[in-house]
């Protein structure tokens, strides 16, 4: 077990494709932080769960809870829009408000049971529209690169998230101060602003440490205070990374600068293997999981 850095930063999203909340601590539970996408924009016609990715104006909007120590489905986050107006989630005005950002009749929801499982469905109007607005939101230009699409799984197929959750993938996303800083010398006039790529953790690496080593530390754990994080998959980026947000601009050449020279990919995917308190100035240690992963 060998230390490679430090947490410098904690981010927690409330509400899916919304910008999130910056925190000192924070419980990290099986389902990651404690009360991590908790809350949900679903489109009415589509019955279905929206992302920044097929709902980018999302990203104008800033949620936090309204107290950050009580983050359970049952309690109330505001969210302050572009214009610096703030509305809570219980507001009867809330609904019409991002209905009109997004342009599509829209309520705002809190995560369900996975007994109620079509809560988590895509909308499919056929076979193939569905994948083909998938693609569409990594904004690939013509010769670059997908992730693989066309090979997901049953349930990535026909769900928009892990059902019972409103992740993607898992439930835990960070990234280094090694690969952002790698990026900015690689185009030193962009904005690499951490918001951009909202991870869950900001891991400050070591003075030694340089490069994107979050993909060499792939297969293996963090271990940070008694919680355990198993780094299970590179993070593909899509077109989210490039719109505009509160304080920043759009930028459409740092998806470029991604795919043309980081294999598309910035940052890493986790899995919980045990639960625990998460604090900025944390040590970060990375251990093989042959010595430490439990059984599962």
């Amino acid at each position: 077990m060998i230390k490679v850095g430090t947490i410098t930063e904690i981010w927690r999203y409330p509400v899916k494709g919304m910008a999130g909340e910056r925190l000192q601590q924070c419980h990290i539970g099986k389902q990651g932080l404690a009360g991590d996408r908790i809350w949900a924009l679903r489109d009415i016609l589509r019955q279905e769960i929206q992302s920044c990715k097929f709902r980018p104006e999302l990203l104008s909007c800033i949620a936090k809870f309204r107290d950050e120590h009580k983050c359970a489905i049952s309690d109330h986050v505001d969210i302050t829009f572009s214009d610096g107006k703030v509305i809570g989630s219980d507001e009867p005005g809330i609904h019409q408000l991002l209905s009109e950002l997004t342009g599509h009749p829209s309520t705002l929801e809190t995560l369900r049971s996975i007994q109620e499982i079509d809560f988590y469905r895509r909308h499919k109007q056929d076979d193939y529209t569905w994948l083909e607005e998938l693609k569409a939101t990594f904004e690939r230009q013509d010769g670059e690169p997908l992730p693989d699409l066309d090979n997901l799984p049953p349930a990535a197929q026909d769900f928009v998230s892990v059902p019972g959750t409103f992740f993607l993938v898992t439930p835990f996303h960070f990234i280094t101060t090694s690969t952002l800083n790698h990026m900015k010398i690689l185009n030193p006039n962009f904005d690499w602003a951490i918001e951009r790529f909202r991870p869950n953790l900001v891991i400050e690496t070591l003075p030694n440490i340089s490069g994107l080593v979050e993909q060499e530390w792939l297969g293996n754990n963090l271990i940070i205070g008694d919680s355990m994080i198993y780094c299970n998959a590179a993070t593909p980026r899509c077109g989210a990374v490039t719109k505009s947000q509160q304080n920043l601009e759009a930028n459409t050449q740092i998806l470029r600068t991604i795919v043309k020279k980081t294999e598309q990919n910035l940052g890493a995917y986790g899995a919980i293997l045990n639960t625990g308190f998460l604090t900025v100035g944390d040590d970060v240690f990375l251990c093989d999981t042959v010595q430490t992963m439990p059984n599962m």
